[in-house]
């Protein structure tokens, strides 16, 4: 996986594209608390997205709902593709 990536989203008849780096998504996990998760999410989006697209996407962002899904969707496709499995522990008969 390389550190950029461009990830483009259709929302509506709209069409934002973004270039997330480690960078940028170490930036938002770390600037989210309890109390505070969109302002983290609607940071991300803005300072992500082509420049000719911010006017467009800050008006969308007004719906805090909107902002998540955003933003979840962007992280979920930057995220790579990779196969994980929890392995159990084996039982053991207690003595």
């Amino acid at each position: 996986m390389t550190d950029r990536r461009e990830i483009t989203l259709e929302v509506g008849t709209l069409e934002f594209t973004f270039t997330l780096t480690p960078q940028d998504v170490t930036k938002y996990f770390n600037t989210l608390t309890p109390t505070n998760k969109v302002s983290p999410a609607n940071n991300l989006l803005v300072t992500t997205v082509g420049q000719a697209d911010r006017a467009a996407l800050k008006q969308i962002l007004a719906n805090p709902v909107l902002t998540m899904q955003l933003a979840g969707t962007v992280l979920e496709e930057y995220a790579p593709d990779v196969e994980i499995i929890v392995k159990k522990p084996l039982s053991t008969p207690n003595d």
